[in-house]
């Protein structure tokens, strides 16, 4: 029996990953001529720093997406490169860090985009790590709540250890979710991120079922969030796991490799538009 119907290509998102260097216009565009007609938008300078964007950027932007009959997905503030960290041990950051996410919630009901896209941050190496975990705890709560009360629902990503102590996998993710406590907190799955921990998608689906609502479906060796084909992650695989979950939310490439995919971003995301395609037809046939 085939998974036709299950997964589709509409179901990949556009997305301005891995073009930083390029104006949001030229992303839009090549979205747009890629047959995409919904975007994860990554929150970065110049396209949409979050503490710099007003409303009138913002009217500009839904301009932008509505002459290309574009719609949001999701909203994903810059929260690993940047100096953003709602764990953090210093009060001036992790105020700082809370206030950007807070002005994010109200950007995405801006936006109309459903869904604001959170890590939770991580402590300092050489303090305990409950310490960093109620920090975290306690600033998802107060983020959850506020979109919430503005229509936003939120998920959240676990990290690669290099990139934080707190949330890395199945486990940590599942207490953290425990802890907050908001119905309005779901889950993403990121592939690279999940294979770096020894996971797939069937542990994420007997943790959290329908609360798994966003994916970042990117190759990797097994890491460095590469275009597929560039990496030695199992699509095939990964994609008829996520039919079997009946997974019916967005599915986007968050390239970035070796800053390479910067240069020529829309070969890259073309590169995986057609093998998601090719992987589709094969496990549907």
């Amino acid at each position: 029996m085939g998974l036709e119907g299950v997964l589709g290509l509409d179901q990949v998102s556009g997305s301005n990953f891995a073009y930083q260097h390029h104006t949001l216009e030229r992303c839009l565009d090549d979205m747009a001529e890629l047959g995409r007609t919904k975007v994860e938008l990554w929150g970065i300078a110049p396209h949409l720093h979050i503490p710099h964007v007003d409303s009138a950027h913002l009217k500009i932007v839904r301009s932008q997406l509505l002459e290309r009959e574009l719609t949001v997905v999701c909203l994903t503030p810059e929260q690993v490169a940047y100096p953003v960290n709602i764990a953090s041990g210093e009060d001036w950051l992790r105020g700082q860090s809370l206030e950007l996410f807070l002005r994010a919630a109200e950007v995405c009901s801006e936006l109309e985009s459903p869904l604001l896209f959170l890590t939770a941050g991580r402590g300092y190496e050489d303090e305990p790590a409950e310490v960093a975990w109620a920090r975290s705890v306690e600033a998802l709560q107060t983020i959850t709540r506020r979109a919430a009360e503005l229509g936003v629902g939120c998920v959240l990503e676990p990290l690669q250890r290099v990139e934080s102590n707190l949330v890395t996998d199945v486990s940590s993710l599942r207490s953290m979710l425990d802890d907050v406590g908001s119905p309005t907190l779901g889950v993403v799955i990121d592939t690279v991120a999940m294979t770096a921990a020894g996971e797939d998608v069937s542990d994420y689906a007997n943790a959290f079922g329908v609360d798994i609502r966003h994916v970042h479906l990117v190759d990797g060796a097994p890491t460095g969030h590469l275009a597929w084909g560039h990496g030695f992650l199992d699509l095939d695989k990964i994609l008829r796991d996520l039919s079997r979950l009946n997974y019916g939310g967005a599915m986007t490439f968050e390239l970035f490799g070796d800053g390479s995919y910067a240069l020529e971003p829309r070969l890259a995301v073309a590169r995986c538009l057609e093998a998601v395609r090719a992987s589709l037809a094969t496990i549907s046939s």
